[in-house]
This record gives C-alpha cells, sequence and structure tokens, in this order.
C-alpha cells in the first residue's frame, strides 16, 4: 500500500521533537522504506519518534521508529522495536 495522510497524527510536540502515531495494513518493512513518509516531509523532522499500528488486516502488531533523514524531501525512517 502507501502513506495515507489520514492515518497520521500528532501524539505530543515539544521542543522542536514530534511524537506520530501512524496505522496502516502495511508491514514494518514497507513503513520504513525511504520514501514511504515523502508525502509528509515538511512535516517531519529527524529525530522525531513514530509509534505505528502496522499490519492491521491481520495479526495487529506494533512497531516503534525513529525518522533518520529527512533531505530534499526523502524521508527514511528506522525500526527501533
Amino acid at each position: 500500500m502507501a502513506y495515507v495522510a489520514k492515518n497520521l497524527s500528532v501524539l505530543a510536540y515539544a521542543n522542536g521533537f514530534t511524537l506520530w502515531h501512524y496505522t496502516t495494513p502495511d508491514v514494518s518493512t514497507t513503513v520504513d522504506t525511504a520514501g514511504y513518509f515523502n508525502a509528509a516531509a515538511d512535516m517531519i523532522r529527524v529525530g522525531d519518534i513514530f509509534l505505528a499500528n502496522i499490519e492491521t488486516g491481520r495479526a495487529a502488531k506494533a512497531g516503534l521508529f525513529l525518522v533518520s533523514s529527512n533531505a530534499a524531501g526523502v524521508v527514511s525512517l528506522k525500526q527501533l522495536v
């Protein structure tokens, strides 16, 4: 699938850091693919954290991701857990 803007929300914001929540039927290896969140690049900063409900169409799982880069509109996440 692809990034869906309505599934992204801010949980907390402080001192230039944002904690995001995202829900998707995609698997974690799709979510942390470079470019998945490019449509939201103007809102996302390096160091932001994503809590994600992933694989919602199957046995639901959760993931924790760090924004590792956001350069020239290309957003990359690294899965932490």
